[in-house]
């Protein structure tokens, strides 16, 4: 166990040096990796305005109670603050920009720009660095006009600029700005229409690129980039020559289709952006002005000639690779941030012989007089080579990051707070701050999160629930099962869905998976190694409620995990058309695992039924009393009561705030069946032992459409012996470990569930009493 300093490594599609910074308040920190197998070393990265002490603990026996974590390593004395500014928005970066000292006597800009905001400045396609290096750019000034500048490429001069018409937000515009040195008139055309023009004096200084870099998405000022467009850009293009007007229309009409024509030599730079992954744009005049996507932006989006709600929710011919007049595009945001970048600040080898579990590094200090202590949670695996445990427990590691709506959230010395969907009050520098249910600053849909981030949202403390109720449905949520696991005397390594993900054949030699939470956020990877895993025999027990909902994919290369998402306008969201959700990762669909091949019924046969609050879980009703689940080789029994799975009142309760339910149990369609859509059939075997039911309850059909029902099914327990291989037993809800001490009915069950599914016996079993918090 050592704390170094370390110097980092600059990963793939960082900002440069010189790149308009954020300078965070308090302290912040991530790891750069979510899990490391016992014996080896696992880095962090640390921000902090004030001195810090860093230590090391496995989470304990007592899922709120600190003193009970085992501290493995405490450092005898501060770290001293240092902090390690962000550098958030996307832009691309073109190293060999026009030659700074040729004079420009034609220069032709082109693009296509869809904004997402309209004011302040933007810079579109600029070699402009305010104001001592000024030389040509496409922008939208603070009134979000369109503006072609053609300057000296020496100080700024105001006259020069062009100024056009007010843009549509959201909506594609064609601009082209023209210099002609000989007549001395520069113009700015809008969607095809001269829109304005500068008369330069007779005594005009030759006009020059100037030394500023070349960007696609932004200008610089004062040698930092910064003034980042956020908006959609397509077909970007520079000419050392005018294009006239029927040229402009003609190109205005292949609605960005077509590439000008390679063979003129006047084209300076032409970047189609037909990549559509990765981080590095190519030019396709043969000039050798390839870019690099500075904090990735987003791929995948189309072109001006493409409307991605023409496409069929459940059109499975639609392949975005085969579509013509589909086109391509890039999306920047002036928040785009997935890699903070930070040197590693600290390191910490875990003993060989540590056991698998969840840990949390600490960093304790003093903020306006107040002591803070702030987690980051990791998990450590069994060590390499060392013997499989029977049981082997799954984190839900997507699925915590995909609601860590604020990583940086302000410091606050409470651990105990409650987080709700959208984050907690961001830090007061204001940095970015967008998840997987919050948009991006200026509405951009969130397709995708950077690994290498911090996730305060995993912290030991965090609820998602008032005061009082004590509900949580992330690491917090999961941990009553770690514990219960632990207390009853069981062994069990411990992976998270990345590990899955990554590690072909990582279930082999394990007889039972426990998939425990809120397990939302599944790759088709993580599905089909679970699939095959199950038909060659193998068992799960799944402890989760929505579980395998929508799909992800990840990048290991960029550092970020995608999903996009399509669905009702919640709130105002700008969820994503079904044209835009196909994944960059994969170019394969993505939304729902069900429409994406990947249906969690024919896998863990049980699907979403809908969401409800967490302070309304309910309980299970039993419906096979006889059931061997219910009596081998414990006597659950029902004679005193048919319910179980929580408390007697209160909230600890097993089903909640979201469920799964069987094909069957779903209501009936609530609307005409939707173009392509058909119901599928239920696989044979499933058994229900157990279900929530209420009156006039609000639950989703198969085509997650909400709609009353008068009797409805919120969850249902099943036991499947599945043809194809494999057993399941899927408790289809998110609850269920929080509600394991509330009631020795569920303690009873899960005992019964573990030694049919993989011969196992609890060393050290005890039985809760039935919580009765009223009393």
């Amino acid at each position: 166990m050592i704390v170094l300093a370390l110097d980092a490594v600059q990963p793939v599609c960082r900002a440069a040096t010189a790149h308009k910074a954020i300078e965070l308040q308090g302290l912040h920190a991530y790891a750069d990796r979510e899990s490391v197998p016992a014996g080896e070393t696992i880095r962090f990265h640390v921000s902090s305005r004030v001195p810090y002490r860093f230590g090391v603990s496995r989470l304990g026996l007592e899922v709120d109670d600190r003193a009970s974590d085992k501290t493995v390593f405490l450092a005898d004395k501060e770290s001293p603050a240092r902090v390690q500014p962000i550098h958030p928005g996307s832009y691309v970066r073109v190293k060999n920009g026009l030659p700074a000292d040729a004079e420009l006597n034609a220069l032709t800009l082109e693009c296509w720009v869809r904004p997402w905001k309209l004011t302040p400045w933007q810079g579109i396609l600029t070699q402009h660095d305010y104001p001592d290096r000024c030389g040509y750019g496409l922008f939208l000034d603070a009134e979000g006009r369109a503006v072609f500048s053609i300057g000296s490429g020496g100080a700024y001069d105001g006259g020069s600029l062009v100024t056009g018409p007010k843009l549509n937000l959201r909506q594609w515009h064609h601009l082209v700005g023209v210099w002609d040195a000989e007549a001395k008139i520069a113009t700015i055309w809008v969607d095809g229409k001269r829109a304005a023009e500068w008369q330069a004096p007779d005594n005009l200084p030759p006009r020059k690129a100037g030394p500023a870099g070349l960007r696609i998405g932004a200008y610089s000022e004062r040698g930092v980039t910064g003034r980042f467009f956020d908006g959609d850009i397509a077909m970007p293009a520079i000419y050392t020559r005018t294009l006239a007007a029927d040229e402009i229309a003609a190109r205005l009409a292949k609605r960005g289709l077509e590439a000008p024509d390679l063979g003129d030599p006047a084209i300076a730079a032409f970047w189609p952006l037909d990549e559509e992954r990765g981080s590095r744009v190519a030019d396709a005049s043969g000039n050798r002005r390839d870019g690099q996507i500075v904090n990735l932006g987003t791929w995948m989006i189309g072109g001006p000639s493409f409307d991605g709600g023409s496409v069929g929710r459940y059109d499975k011919s639609y392949d975005p690779r085969t579509d013509l007049n589909r086109g391509h595009g890039l999306r920047l945001a002036s928040d785009d941030l997935y890699d903070c970048g930070w040197a590693a600040t600290e390191v910490f080898r875990v003993p060989k012989n540590a056991r698998s579990g969840i840990y949390a590094a600490w960093f304790g200090f003093e903020l306006e007089g107040m002591p803070h202590r702030y987690p980051v949670t990791f998990v450590v695996n069994k060590a390499k080579g060392a013997p499989k445990a029977s049981l082997v427990l799954m984190c839900s590691t997507t699925t915590w990051r995909a609601y860590g709506g604020t990583p940086f959230a302000k410091n606050v010395p409470d651990e105990t707070r409650n987080w709700p969907t959208g984050g907690q009050p961001n830090d007061p520098s204001n940095p970015p701050a967008y998840c997987f249910y919050r948009d991006h600053a200026h509405g951009q849909p969130t397709y995708k999160l950077g690994l290498r981030m911090p996730w305060p949202v995993a912290g030991p403390g965090v609820r998602y629930s008032a005061p009082g109720v004590g509900y949580s449905h992330l690491m917090r949520g999961e941990r009553f099962t770690h514990v219960w696991l632990e207390k009853q005397g069981y062994d069990f390594d411990v992976i998270t869905n990345l590990d899955l993900h990554r590690d072909p054949g990582l279930l082999d030699g394990y007889k039972a998976l426990i998939i425990n939470g809120h397990d939302e956020y599944w790759s088709a990877r993580m599905y089909d190694e679970l699939d095959r895993y199950l038909q060659n025999g193998g068992a799960a027990a799944v402890l989760s409620g929505n579980t395998m909902f929508w799909r992800i994919s990840v990048d290991d290369e960029l550092g970020a995990i995608e999903c996009r998402k399509f669905g009702p306008n919640i709130g105002g969201r700008a969820l994503a058309s079904v044209g835009e959700i196909y994944h960059s990762a994969d170019g394969k669909r993505g939304s729902l695992m069900r429409n994406c091949g990947h249906p969690p019924w024919r896998n863990i046969g049980l699907e979403c039924s809908g969401w409800w609050g967490g302070a309304d879980n309910g309980l299970y009703a039993v419906k096979a009393p006889t059931h061997f689940l219910f009596r081998e080789p414990e006597q659950v029994g029902f004679a005193d009561r048919v319910v179980f799975g929580g408390a007697k009142s209160g909230h600890r309760r097993a089903c909640g705030h979201e469920g799964d339910i069987r094909l069957s149990s779903y209501a009936p369609p609530t609307g005409p069946f939707p173009a392509g859509a058909f119901l599928p059939k239920e696989p044979a075997g499933i058994e229900t032992i157990a279900s929530l039911q209420r009156d006039n309850a609000r639950v989703l059909d198969y085509f997650a459409r909400f709609g009353q029902q008068k009797t409805g099914t919120l969850v249902d327990m099943i036991y499947w012996e599945r043809p194809q291989g494999g057993t399941v037993f899927n408790a289809g809800a998110i609850g269920f470990g929080w509600a394991l001490d509330a009631d020795p009915k569920l303690t009873k069950l899960l005992r019964n569930v573990l030694h049919h599914l993989a011969g196992v016996t609890a060393r050290t079993p005890y039985d809760p009493e039935w919580l009765d918090p009223g009393q």
